[in-house]
């Protein structure tokens, strides 16, 4: 795998940027719900957004698969903003 650029962080940027708002936040049927679908939701409760059903082949998609993805949100701005700020440090 190549290195990241300045070029590729600019582009992972824009990708977060062009998502929803965030926060997202990951509603599991049994874990944190009694009753209906598991889905991520987007937004702050002032604010909701909508929200985003993820499924594979066989089905919806795991616990784990729909807190990654909705945890990504808020992860990859700060792992961007991480690299630039120890980047500037060896400038």
């Amino acid at each position: 795998m190549a290195d990241l650029d300045d070029e590729d962080l600019e582009a992972i940027s824009a990708r977060t940027s062009a998502a929803l708002d965030g926060p997202w936040w990951t509603s599991w049927e049994g874990r944190d719900h009694s009753s209906g679908d598991s889905f991520i939701g987007t937004g702050s409760d002032g604010d909701r957004g909508p929200d985003i059903c993820v499924t594979t082949d066989d089905g919806p998609a795991s616990m784990e698969t729909l807190d990654f993805i909705s945890n990504a949100r808020q992860d990859i701005p700060r792992l961007v903003a991480e690299v630039k700020r120890l980047r500037s440090l060896h400038a």
